[in-house]
């Protein structure tokens, strides 16, 4: 007779069902209980699942031990949430050891009720650490993003069992002991697999697809990784999204940050079926989308940036386009139109105010060559950001941490290990100012030249599109924080310069700016260290940011932004959600 019970309605224990029948594991070791009561009446009536009782969790452990040794595959335990999982502990010390691929689904009530005199709540948010190769919590599902979060969390510590050679997982399973059976089919859940440069076959690239490599915060590309991008780029007709972080300067590189970032058009060539996902953390805030993500980096850790993440290549970049390439491909047809487009971009500047972005686009060209460029977080590096260097230029930007602390001291600490390379570094008032004893320090060489832009607050919350533009002067109170260090003084920096030993210089306008920019980049090495101080204006330089964004008006793209802020504001951000998960559906 057929069961009444089917699939329990909590969503979290759904994507861990649905997560191991994707990664292929289907024996599971039951023992008994209530906490773990949604997840084994889902699995009990599902014949994907083999199933074992057994009321000492101990044995339990050891009978996975057995069982995994034995068939070579993936075995599940599943506990209660009282002392049954500390029962666990000699089993899956014996696997962690053997490398057996043995996974504890401990199930609990949830964290924050630890701690509190409440029955059968034990403690596992600390394990020790030859138990398990990777232990991960699944909280309950609220919205969409904590739907993705148990996703990778899942995948995480189900990928840890073959991990450098296998071993023991870990998940603590949220529950609220959900009656709730009656759910049929288990709605799409996103897997994600791992491949290493062991595999003797990798996953197809499927034909014809659109595909995009997007770079983060990357070293300098070796001439080796060069030429192996180039020549994936040219098997597949892909192209590669750059930022000035990204380390690339082949023949594919796609600066796209001006058109991708555009407020009312979109930047149609930047959708694509397949991203390619290299480097680390990226200060590119794009228009960029892909259907698909494969992640390739030798760490082989789920880096879900674009929240589609499907495979992840664990293996040297070289290793990984190599491999893909094919001899006798030569395509550039994406990277020309996407080039162009944004060539398209650049023409319709305008004359924008006196600010970063009108900086960079009357300094980039005029850059001493080889110099290397050292950019402040935030508004300096997406100024930028959009514009090309010119070739034989790398720049640099503390996007790791992605704090205004340090730059300034980055930039210093590279120049002493070239001292006879120009560095250039362009930084806000607030980041200078954090890190302004390094340029007292005595070993501070003559290739340094700093640009200061001084407008006597952080006006990356009052640019145009910041969360915090709504505030107005509001915000210059606190989230600013104007008026320190001065106050736009016209003494304080030069005083300090100057006795300091470097050449000061100062701009207050265009004009004024035009006529000291030329001894700024002077490329040679001059006698002293130089300091530019340029004044700007709040007001300017979110203006010349908004002109910059705005550059097209598609008439769909304004209408289906009015419609998407009107739902915001009558259903929330939870209601929008919400909503795009029934479309989806």
């Amino acid at each position: 007779m057929e069961s009444r019970f089917k699939y329990t309605s909590e969503r979290n224990v759904q994507i861990v069902i649905a997560l191991l029948k994707a990664h292929g594991i289907h024996r599971v070791i039951a023992s008994p209980g209530t906490t773990n009561m949604t997840f084994v009446v889902s699995i009990e009536n599902d014949p994907w699942f083999q199933i074992w009782s057994s009321v000492d969790e101990r044995s339990a452990a050891y009978l996975a031990c057995g069982m995994a040794a034995e068939t070579g595959e993936p075995v599940v335990i599943s506990c209660t949430g009282a002392t049954a999982s500390r029962n666990y502990m000699p089993g899956l010390t014996e696997a962690y050891y053997r490398k057996l691929p043995v996974l504890a689904i401990t199930s609990t009530r949830g964290n924050h009720k630890v701690g509190h005199l409440i029955d059968q709540q034990i403690d596992r948010r600390a394990l020790p650490n030859d138990i398990a190769m990777e232990s991960v919590t699944i909280p309950m599902v609220k919205d969409r993003e904590d739907e993705r979060f148990c996703e990778v969390e899942a995948n995480k510590a189900m990928l840890a069992l073959k991990l450098n050679g296998g071993g023991p997982a870990h998940i603590n399973l949220y529950t609220k002991y959900s009656h709730d059976f009656s759910v049929k089919e288990i709605p799409h859940v996103n897997a994600i697999f791992r491949h290493t440069a062991f595999d003797a076959s990798l996953p197809e690239i499927p034909v014809g697809a659109k595909v995009l490599v997007f770079v983060g915060a990357h070293a300098d590309f070796s001439v080796r990784l060069t030429d192996a991008v180039d020549r994936f780029c040219a098997t597949y007709d892909a192209a590669v999204l750059c930022d000035h972080t990204s380390g690339y300067r082949g023949r594919y590189e796609v600066h796209f940050q001006l058109a991708g970032a555009q407020s009312q058009w979109r930047f149609s060539l930047a959708k694509a079926d397949l991203c390619i996902h290299i480097g680390e953390v990226s200060g590119s805030y794009c228009g960029f989308s892909a259907t698909a993500t494969w992640r390739v980096s030798p760490d082989g850790k789920l880096r879900d940036t674009f929240g589609n993440l499907k495979r992840v290549f664990m293996m040297p970049e070289e290793e990984f386009f190599e491999r893909y390439s094919k001899d006798g491909e030569s395509h550039a047809e994406l990277y020309r139109a996407m080039t162009d487009e944004v060539a398209m971009l650049h023409a319709r500047l305008p004359e924008l105010p006196f600010s970063n972005v009108w900086m960079a686009q009357h300094m980039v060209d005029k850059l001493p060559a080889g110099c290397e460029l050292h950019l402040g977080i935030y508004h300096s590096l997406r100024s930028w950001n959009f514009f090309k260097l010119p070739d034989g230029i790398q720049a640099k930007c503390n996007v790791g941490g992605f704090g205004i602390d340090g730059g300034v001291s980055t930039m210093v600490g590279a120049s002493l290990a070239h001292p006879g390379k120009l560095f250039v570094g362009i930084f806000g008032d607030l980041a200078f100012f954090y890190d302004m004893n390094v340029i007292g320090n005595r070993h501070v060489g003559n290739n340094v030249r700093l640009l200061l832009v001084n407008n006597g607050k952080g006006n990356e919350f009052r640019n145009y599109g910041h969360p915090c533009h709504f505030l107005g002067d509001e915000a210059d109170r606190y989230v600013a924080a104007a008026g320190h260090y001065g106050n736009k003084s016209h003494r304080l920096v030069k005083d300090y310069a100057t006795d300091l030993g470097y050449e000061y210089l100062a701009a207050g306008s265009k004009e004024e700016f035009s006529s000291v920019v030329g001894r700024f980049l002077t490329p040679e090495v001059t006698d002293k260290p130089m300091l530019l101080e340029v004044f700007t204006e709040t007001d300017d330089e979110s203006n010349a940011l908004e002109q910059a964004l705005n550059l097209i008006v598609d008439p769909r793209q304004k209408v289906k932004q009015a419609i998407k802020n009107k739902a915001k504001g009558l259903l929330g951000e939870n209601g929008v959600n919400l909503v795009k998960r029934v479309v989806k559906r």
